[in-house]
């Protein structure tokens, strides 16, 4: 499965590196990652991994394909 995760803000790069399995795509107003989710619990790992680094995500949704 395939994500795309659009965090509030622009993130940092040091914060971006922290999540090696997604690309990211920075723009003015929110920061999107994206790629490809193992399953579950690694969706549920990923939410978690951005709460603790204080990131909120504004959206959530699975990519065609």
């Amino acid at each position: 499965m395939r994500y795309e995760f659009r965090i509030a803000g622009v993130v940092p790069h040091a914060l971006t590196e922290t999540f090696p399995e997604l690309d990211t795509n920075p723009a003015p107003e929110n920061t999107r990652f994206f790629g490809t989710v193992t399953d579950e619990a690694h969706l549920y790992g990923l939410l978690i991994r951005f709460q603790s680094l204080g990131l909120r995500v504004l959206e959530m949704r699975e990519l065609p394909g």
